[in-house]
């Protein structure tokens, strides 16, 4: 894929281990359960997070051989069969979560600091962070955020495909701005200290957000819409805005965000040299400061040179490939979300 040099070889390496990396999206806690999509109860888990398996897209054994240090664990409950239990479902995916944290306690622990990041990576563990993908288990209600808070959850992504409580979703998007209960708990996160996540927002809620947080905040898994006109990729003029809150766009590897035209029948047509053309135009529009990686592993996403959170090296080979700086490329892979972890979390 990429013809480096030895000498460039080793620098990617160096690089790559010297990097804290992050991850700031996937849906491997709700791809881990099994069972019958009807019932609520008595699941079953397809695959264990401490074991490797040719199922998902992440697991210990190949988060430790892809370097990565630092992931946001997503939970996502917006399924209509979830409608009216989804603060339930909620609580079970946690409760997953808590257990093979537990089990592999060796290995992974949660975290909800920046400072217990870095201490996590230090001892040479892997750094989990949760983060509710969508609004509706908050059911209307602002203690229920409260409530979230104290079990760990550090991120919100406002809203998913549809419209919920809080706003619309950039699928189903009517043009809405967020509701009054949006607008609140923007204003309850910015007091806990958690991160709000545009990514899955429709654009005039976006705006809402800019106006309404003075906070950094991210886009946990979007693309740039120069490239693919898709839903779910941010404009030259969001991306903007988002560098103005300090804030940070994090790739994705869904074939969709990276090349117009691309489904998951034609996959083949990206390549890591088309994500990498992302990388280039950030830092063209906006500089380094404001990129990082958002996989949205085991969330559908994914393309043959990036099928698995195991590939994340060649993200660093790219980047030298491209002329990238070591300093610009330990910002992409990790520090530029760390900035935002430090000056939000609490």
């Amino acid at each position: 894929m990429f013809n480096l040099r030895k000498q460039e070889e080793k620098r990617a390496s160096s690089i790559h281990s010297k990097s804290i990396v992050v991850d700031t999206h996937n849906d491997t806690i709700g791809n881990m359960m099994a069972g019958p999509a009807t019932q609520l109860r008595d699941f079953s888990l397809k695959r264990t997070l401490g074991e490797r398996s040719d199922k998902g897209q992440i697991d210990i054994p190949r988060i430790k051989e892809g370097g990565v240090n630092c992931l946001v664990f997503a939970m996502c409950v917006t399924n209509p069969i979830y409608r009216a239990r989804r603060l339930r479902r909620l609580l079970q995916m946690l409760d997953v979560f808590y257990s093979e944290v537990e089990k592999n306690s060796d290995q992974i622990a949660l975290t909800t600091t920046f400072q217990e990041i870095l201490n996590t990576v230090k001892e040479g563990r892997i750094a989990a962070v949760i983060s509710l993908e969508g609004g509706e288990a908050l059911e209307g209600d602002i203690g229920v955020l409260r409530m979230l808070y104290k079990l760990g959850v550090r991120m919100l992504t406002l809203t998913h495909f549809p419209r919920n409580e809080l706003g619309d979703g950039s699928r189903d998007d009517a043009g809405s701005h967020l509701t009054d209960f949006g607008i609140e708990v923007l204003e309850e996160m910015d007091k806990l200290g958690m991160i709000v996540d545009v990514s899955h927002l429709n654009e005039t809620g976006f705006w809402d957000v800019m106006e309404k947080t003075d906070n950094p905040v991210i886009a946990s898994h979007s693309n740039c819409k120069e490239f693919s006109n898709h839903h779910r990729n941010l404009t030259d003029e969001q991306i903007k805005a988002l560098v103005k809150k300090r804030g940070v766009i994090n790739l994705s590897y869904c074939g969709s965000f990276i090349k117009q035209g691309v489904t998951r029948d034609n996959l083949n047509e990206v390549g890591l040299d088309e994500w990498l053309n992302h990388v280039d135009y950030l830092v063209d529009l906006v500089g380094s400061d404001h990129i990082g990686l958002g996989s949205d592993f085991d969330g559908g996403c994914g393309f043959p040179e990036m099928d698995d959170i195991a590939r994340a090296p060649k993200v660093t080979r790219g980047l030298v490939t491209r002329g990238y700086s070591d300093e610009d490329i330990e910002k992409i892979l990790g520090r530029n979300n760390l900035r935002v972890f430090k000056h939000v979390l609490k």
